[in-house]
């Protein structure tokens, strides 16, 4: 017990000296990340942007498959974000091929894509924003930035 607390007192003293914000930033970018396997915005914008650049054909085949490959490395990524956030390096490791935060979908105009669930968006299936406890006086929350 009385090695240990010379550690702690170390550890104590070190954290707030250099404080914890970028271990912080780093943890929240691989938790964002790791939730790409669910999320699949890679593979959405990959699909989209392969239809509307190329053509809708090829959108659906080698936009799937760069759209997967995206998605898993960013996974990937997030997964050793995860892992790694107490140590340094605290920027993200992969800019060269993947962007800090997610990538979204710019389906918000008509490009002609095919009407497919897949090309639509999230107002199409039921989900859109606007005031949250409208009913509440003063409430200011809103969903979407509506």
């Amino acid at each position: 017990m009385r090695n240990i607390l010379p550690l702690l007192a170390l550890i104590a003293v070190t954290t707030l000296l250099t404080g914890c914000t970028g271990a912080q930033e780093k943890l929240g970018r691989g938790v964002r990340n790791t939730c790409e396997v669910v999320r699949l915005g890679g593979l959405r914008t990959e699909m989209e942007q392969t239809s509307v650049w190329n053509s809708p054909a090829e959108g659906a085949t080698t936009g799937v498959v760069k759209g997967v490959c995206l998605s898993a490395a960013r996974t990937g990524v997030g997964i050793y974000e995860v892992v790694t956030f107490p140590f340094p390096p605290y920027h993200p490791i992969a800019r060269k091929y993947l962007t800090p935060l997610p990538t979204y979908p710019d389906n918000y105009m008509n490009t002609g894509l095919p009407d497919d669930p897949a090309y639509q968006t999230d107002h199409y299936i039921g989900i859109s924003g606007g005031n949250a406890f409208g009913w509440v006086p003063g409430c200011q929350f809103n969903i979407y930035g509506n």
